[in-house]
């Protein structure tokens, strides 16, 4: 079989995820190669990357920094046991890392994914609570509309209902938060001033089942996948002092918000608010190779080190954790951030994109935008009895016309590159201009 073939000659094999793969493989949309902020289709067609892949190659693509170091890497170390043996670059790693994150978040602990981060993180949880003498603690809180990987951990604690539906009984013990995505806070311009009393519901949780049953809550920072749903001023702050009050671990999912998305490393310094532990991925590689982490403070890991010295400490773990050809995406990418300031950059370019977004507003079937940093929904009204259709519509008539999107029920998300240019920002949102006139 060629490797250097840009048609498939067979489209059945492969069962496509979260995909329409029906309709798919009738009229496919393939992807050939890829620079900077666009793809190149199959068709040789230029394609503007409004999504950073899946809100995931946040330095653009083919960066040269990146590509030599997997280069490099595959042939000089192209596997090691993460299980008693190491490599010297999943430590350094680490360290960069635990440099970028909050003060107070000390230790990484690797996976492949932000679905493994999150399973990886909820167990951490329960096994601390039980190693700190706590072993009721068992409970764990997610939040409606939150998305935290596809795992039954991450299921069970997220509130997306299609990602339920279909697959039965969840994980005991599970409550869930509120979504903030109410009517008062239609049309802002970055975080909304009402509803920062939702998090108060957690008290309502805390009272109905006891402190003592509950490890830890997890929240997205911003809701990304269920389409952009940003935190009232004051809400992550609240829910910080009620899971300290009540000795709840507090987890922030950052898969999405991590490494500049908002204009910071993480989310939880855009906002002020350091969380327990932190789950990345995604941006950690520039989406490059599959890798994601678990981000702890030091309490959390220390609790661990006891015992004798040569037991296992926690019986937990992936054959590619802290892969050598993973680190060394991630080095740099770390370190394709740092030389471009692509944080600073972002934070730099967000009023532009702002102002971008909504200027959408008053367009054909839009009812609401949402944005923060570099992130923007255009909410659509959606058609009576058909559902996520008229967003779907919108996604194949943008990448027709050399725009990539992404749509979640009737919602269009956009994550761009932080490279982005105003003149791509234009271009992007020029031509959702043209598509939305032209939807029925």
């Amino acid at each position: 079989m060629a490797l250097d073939r840009t048609t498939p000659n067979d489209l059945r094999a492969f069962w496509m995820p979260f995909t329409a793969n029906r309709q798919f493989k009738q009229a496919p949309r393939m992807m050939v190669a890829a620079e900077g902020m666009f793809y190149t289709t199959s068709d040789g067609r230029q394609v503007l990357d409004g999504t950073a892949g899946l809100w995931c190659c946040n330095a653009g693509h083919a960066r040269p920094k990146i590509v030599e170091a997997i280069q490099k890497q595959a042939a000089e170390l192209d596997y090691a046991p993460a299980f008693q043996m190491g490599h010297p670059k999943a430590f350094e790693l680490a360290n960069r890392l635990v440099d970028l994150a909050p003060e107070g978040i000390d230790h990484a602990f690797f996976v492949n994914s932000g679905s493994e981060a999150v399973e990886t993180a909820l167990k951490i949880a329960i096994a601390y609570q039980r190693a700190t003498g706590n072993a009721s603690r068992t409970r764990l809180i997610g939040r409606e509309r939150g998305y935290h990987g596809v795992n039954f951990g991450g299921i069970s604690v997220g509130g997306i209902v299609n990602n339920r539906r279909h697959f039965g009984a969840m994980l005991a013990g599970v409550d869930h938060l509120p979504h903030t995505h109410i009517p008062q806070n239609q049309w802002t311009k970055g975080q909304p001033e009402h509803g920062a009393n939702l998090a108060d519901e957690l008290e309502r949780i805390v009272a109905l089942h006891g402190p003592d049953t509950i490890a830890a809550v997890i929240v997205e920072p911003v809701a990304g996948s269920t389409g952009v749903l940003i935190p009232p001023k004051g809400y992550l702050q609240r829910l910080r002092e009620i899971t300290r009050k009540h000795g709840i671990l507090l987890i922030f999912d950052e898969v999405i918000t991590g490494f500049g998305r908002l204009g910071s490393a993480f989310g939880a310094q855009h906002f002020d608010v350091t969380p327990d532990m932190i789950t990345c991925a995604k941006g950690l590689t520039n989406g490059v190779i599959p890798m994601g982490a678990v981000l702890t403070s030091a309490e959390i890991h220390d609790a661990f080190m006891t015992g004798p010295e040569h037991m296992i400490e926690l019986f937990h773990g992936y054959t590619y954790s802290g892969n050598p050809i993973a680190s060394a995406a991630g080095l740099a990418t770390l370190e394709t951030y740092r030389e471009e300031a692509l944080f600073e950059r972002c934070a730099e370019i967000a009023p532009y994109w702002e102002e971008a977004v909504h200027s959408l507003k008053g367009h054909r079937h839009v009812i609401d935008i949402r944005n923060m940093g570099l992130i923007g929904a255009i909410e659509l009204e959606p058609i009576p009895g058909a559902p996520t259709q008229r967003a779907f519509s919108a996604f194949l008539k943008a990448y027709e016309k050399g725009v990539l999107i992404r749509t979640t029920g009737d919602i269009i998300a956009m994550s761009p590159p932080l490279i982005i240019e105003k003149a791509h920002i234009d271009q992007l949102i020029g031509t959702l201009a043209d598509v939305l006139e032209s939807l029925d």
